[in-house]
């Protein structure tokens, strides 16, 4: 079947797909990153077809050179000192869809390098269903399967079919069902390889998985009511019940209206948007670790039997409120307690520090050690 490539609808990109200055001709991370911190690159190369970013990527790889693959800069911290290597980023963009008959639903195949929300606002205009309540998340399409991006009750995973990817590891094109993509809570076979393995003598591969995505490949119902309402917040927002379900649209408009008042949507005079969103991942401990917990600390059943609770909820309970380290350069979110933010002149170094105050706050009085959710390239806590 013919190939039907749609213009993306919606707005324009954010900020990190803006033209990026440079200074001698070569940008710095703190212009490529929404934390907006981070020091000089030693190349950087923008990519703009599929082939190019292969091409930038195995030449790294041969010649020995650190590789560190972008999008929107939405999910990384980088030391102060910069990256002394190759920076790459797809500024790819665009929608394909290959099948709009199939019993299954329709299929999209987006390109890594397209900024995510502009692909919820043409599955919303398009009336597709599965990933109107990830509106607002900023970055590019490439960047949510790796982390298994999910918010308000919707996790990519569930609208995922495959992922193409270059595999440095065997210096070829895979395409990766999604049985093989062994998704979890915030994480994949993408992001497992960033992590020792005694299946990969090769890992860690780092700060850019061993999978470098080239496209990804969604597979939607048409429908103009959205997906059950799974999140208590969002179903208050659209006064509907758990479980019911409501206009695509009013979804896309509710889910942005709660990441704005937590300053969770990309907006550059607003210093609590000077983030990498949530800093933290929700805890996810053994029954009997969570059973420690105190009484009125949230707790969510996972299907292994664990029990995942709010990274928030231990923040602030042990002693951080929002906007905590004010006057500093980095302090939390005025809007969220999970956001770290730069208030204008943070260093990375400023929010190492505030991010180990944190830890350690919440391992002290909890017994429980936060995860980052960043890519930490040159830092760590």
């Amino acid at each position: 079947m013919e190939l039907d490539t749609c213009a993306l609808p919606g707005p324009g990109p954010e900020p990190a797909d803006a033209p990026v200055p440079t200074h001698g001709g070569t940008p710095a991370l703190a212009d490529l990153t929404t934390l907006r911190v981070g020091g000089p690159v030693g190349r950087y190369v923008e990519t703009t077809t599929e082939q190019e970013l292969v091409a930038a990527v195995r030449d790294a790889d041969a010649a020995g050179e650190p590789l560190l693959v972008l999008g929107g800069g939405s999910n990384v911290l980088v030391a102060d000192a910069g990256f002394d290597g190759v920076v790459v980023r797809d500024v790819r963009g665009g929608v394909e869809v290959p099948d709009a008959s199939a019993c299954a639903g329709v299929t999209l195949t987006v390109p890594a390098g397209t900024v995510w929300d502009d692909v919820v606002a043409y599955a919303v205009q398009q009336e597709l269903v599965g990933i109107e309540a990830l509106s607002g998340i900023p970055g590019s399409t490439g960047a949510t399967p790796v982390q298994n991006v999910g918010a308000y009750g919707q996790e990519v995973s569930t609208t995922i079919s495959q992922v193409r990817v270059w595999d440095r590891g065997r210096g070829r094109v895979r395409t990766l069902p999604w049985v093989t993509l062994a998704f979890g809570y915030r994480t994949s076979l993408l992001k497992r390889s960033l992590r020792p393995s005694a299946d990969d003598p090769q890992a860690p591969w780092g700060p850019t998985p061993r999978y470098v995505v080239l496209d990804v490949t969604f597979q939607l119902r048409a429908g103009s009511l959205s997906a059950p309402v799974a999140y208590p917040e969002l179903a208050r927002a659209l006064d509907v019940a758990v479980g019911e379900r409501a206009p695509l649209a009013d979804v896309r408009a509710a889910v942005l209206a709660l990441r704005g008042r937590k300053g969770m949507v990309l907006d550059a005079p607003d210093h609590d948007t000077w983030s990498a969103g949530s800093f933290f991942t929700n805890p996810v401990l053994p029954a009997g670790e969570a059973d420690g917990l105190p009484a009125e600390a949230p707790r969510w059943p996972m299907p292994d039997g664990s029990v995942k609770t709010s990274a928030a909820w231990l923040i602030e309970h042990a002693g951080f409120g929002r906007g905590y380290g004010e006057p500093g350069p980095a302090t939390l979110s005025t809007k969220h307690t999970l956001a770290l933010t730069n208030r204008g002149d943070a260093r990375a170094d400023d929010l190492v520090r505030l991010a180990r105050e944190l830890r350690d706050g919440v391992r002290d009085r909890f017994g429980v050690v936060l995860e980052p959710e960043p890519v930490l390239v040159g830092v760590a806590l």
